[in-house]
């Protein structure tokens, strides 16, 4: 089985208004470092990008970024990271941390972890991916999600076996056996 070398984390641009995600953020920064696994991530320095950035490399972690010029523009990129790659869209960057990651990361976000986090499901369920996705249900954040999920394969819009695409975590400390879990399933 390949060792997990780079997780990609999701995660929103703004740190919300409860401070249990902000910590989930920066206790995932800290394990990634301790644990030596590098953090590929969207870019930015502010929000749950900036935190979980910034305690990765605070802990002595390595950290690539990679950003759609655009955003670079704004000035939200983060200048801090090992590397930081800026690309010409929002697909390609979704594309190279595709390819950089060995698993994926899910913390609590906005629309566009939302795409990010569907996106790999998506390719996950037609057979163009195997890497684990997991979300961080700090909070019950994706409790409505799950909801929504469950519903689409209760009106038979999603087979019941998408739901094993994923795997939902409360701590951080879950993630090498949900990682294991769905590789485990993959091979079966």
């Amino acid at each position: 089985m390949k060792s997990i070398q780079n997780i990609c984390v999701f995660c929103g641009s703004s740190t919300g208004i409860d401070p249990i995600h902000q910590d989930a953020a920066k206790a995932l920064g800290h394990w990634l470092a301790a644990k030596d696994i590098g953090l590929i991530y969207g870019g930015g320095r502010i929000g749950l990008m900036g935190l979980v950035a910034d305690t990765t490399l605070a802990s002595g972690g390595q950290v690539v970024g990679i950003i759609p010029q655009f955003l670079h523009d704004f000035e939200v990129a983060h200048q801090g990271v090992q590397e930081l790659i800026i690309t010409g869209s929002m697909h390609e960057r979704k594309k190279i941390m595709y390819e950089r990651a060995d698993a994926f990361v899910s913390l609590p976000g906005g629309l566009g972890t939302l795409d990010e986090t569907f996106e790999v499901l998506t390719w996950t369920q037609l057979g163009l991916s195997a890497k684990p996705v997991l979300l961080l249900d700090t909070g019950g954040y994706w409790q409505p999600l799950i909801t929504l999920i469950d519903h689409c394969v209760d009106m038979g819009f999603a087979k019941p076996e998408n739901r094993r695409l994923f795997r939902v975590i409360s701590t951080i400390e879950q993630i090498p056996d949900a990682i294991a879990d769905i590789r485990g399933d993959a091979q079966a």
